[in-house]
């Protein structure tokens, strides 16, 4: 980020606004963008997605942000819907270009003008292209054998060039692994880092994802290595095996962690049953190592894990994490707070059901599905939820009385100050 965001914008001159840990939320964004006079944001494509969702039906954005006048958005693949949503927040003339690279190539590589999308009525493309390189970059798309491979067929992306990096700090075997000779170099000595990428050329001359040809995933943006969070867990000594694998749904790409006890002390004894094990400190354990966005939104316990006919893990066998299965231990949403957050819960969160009980994050949530419910709640409840009330790991009925609580002092506070100004027009 300090290379290609920071340095180069303070080179120019330009100040440098920091977000710092707190996500902002779009009202907050909106107050920053208008306040600090923001020209240039640079955001992940994941929190951009729900800005441009949110301010399509925001009363003030297109008015807050008189000062953008461009907007990076990078990370994983760009939705059209969000395209969408920007022009139809009235958002389309700041230039909104979505950029591709990893860090390794110092860093973005690719990026294309989304002007042509943001005009009245044109069409927008179920896939937004990546576009084509910058300067000092290089890209092929190569086959299994490293030839090219022609416009349209699917190959995976290498990145070359002058502003490539020497390779990973003291790490000779990833870096072997992961930079290769260039057999394309215009001079000797070039060399090509394999992204994982799949991508194609399209007929005008741009890149389009296809997805991702390792076990590396892509989640709000961050590069998430499913392999690292299998090992921390495997690190628990209540823990014998575990996989994780990640699943789309209506709220994005979800981690989910699977594992099977451990064998007790007795090496002859068997494995306890899973319920002896509770996933959720397990999670909450791996809250401590991990940072939030590889933290998987459930650890299932199994009593086994499927096993294909090689005797591998079958991760395409592994259960979906079901809320029909609570059974009796469902406990349905009572007041009416309870219920309109239960119904925002399973819209943004892509879940069947939502019990009372529930929690937000072992439902799947994050930090900008959070986001999602505090705009639902000021559309449909004219609420505004603080995001610290929604972060909070409590279940339902607690965010539900505290919203109920802010709502009704709230309300208070109006009558209040409508009672003073009664008085004092009679003074």
């Amino acid at each position: 980020g300090f290379v290609e965001q920071v340095f180069p914008s303070l080179c120019s001159g330009a100040a440098v606004i920091l977000r710092g840990p707190e996500l902002w939320s779009s009202e907050r964004f909106l107050d920053e963008v208008e306040s600090g006079r923001i020209t240039v944001a640079d955001l992940t494509t994941a929190y951009w997605n729900v800005l441009a969702q949110d301010f399509a039906a925001h009363p003030r954005a297109a008015a807050a942000c008189a000062s953008l006048r461009r907007v990076h958005a990078g990370g994983e693949a760009m939705p059209a819907d969000g395209v969408r949503a920007w022009r139809a927040a009235g958002l389309a003339r700041i230039e909104l270009a979505n950029t591709y690279g990893p860090s390794e190539a110092t860093v973005t590589a690719t990026a294309f003008d989304c002007a042509p999308y943001l005009l009245p009525q044109a069409a927008v493309p179920s896939q937004i292209p990546l576009g084509t390189p910058l300067a000092g970059r290089r890209l092929a798309v190569l086959d299994a054998r490293l030839e090219p491979v022609p416009v349209g067929v699917a190959g995976e992306l290498y990145i070359g060039g002058a502003l490539l990096a020497r390779g990973y700090h003291q790490r000779p075997g990833l870096t072997a692994e992961r930079f290769i000779a260039d057999p394309f170099a215009p001079q000797p000595g070039g060399r090509l880092y394999r992204t994982g990428d799949i991508v194609r050329w399209n007929e005008q001359g741009a890149l389009d994802y296809l997805g991702r040809a390792d076990h590396q995933v892509k989640v709000r943006g961050f590069r998430v290595e499913l392999g690292e969070i299998e090992a921390h867990l495997l690190g628990m000594p209540e823990v014998r095996e575990a996989a994780v694998v990640a699943r789309e749904g209506a709220g994005g790409l979800r981690i989910l962690a699977y594992v099977t006890r451990a064998l007790s002390a007795d090496a002859s004894a068997a494995p306890l049953s899973a319920q002896s094990v509770d996933g959720a400190a397990l999670r909450a354990r791996l809250a401590g190592s991990l940072p939030d966005y590889m933290i998987p939104s459930t650890v299932m316990m199994l009593d086994a894990m499927p096993l294909s006919p090689g005797g591998k893990i079958d991760r395409h066998a592994l259960p979906l994490p079901a809320q029909e299965d609570r059974g009796q231990a469902f406990n349905p949403p009572h007041s009416e707070t309870e219920i309109a957050l239960a119904q925002i819960w399973t819209e943004v969160l892509g879940v069947s059901t939502v019990g009372r009980d529930d929690t937000f994050f072992e439902l799947g949530g994050h930090s900008l599905a959070a986001m999602q419910v505090q705009a639902a709640l000021r559309r449909q409840l004219a609420l505004e939820a603080p995001l610290a009330v929604l972060m909070t790991n409590q279940p339902l009925h607690a965010v539900a009385e505290k919203l109920a609580a802010d709502s009704k002092a709230s309300g208070q506070e109006e009558a209040d100050a409508a009672l003073m100004l009664e008085l004092m027009a009679q003074i």
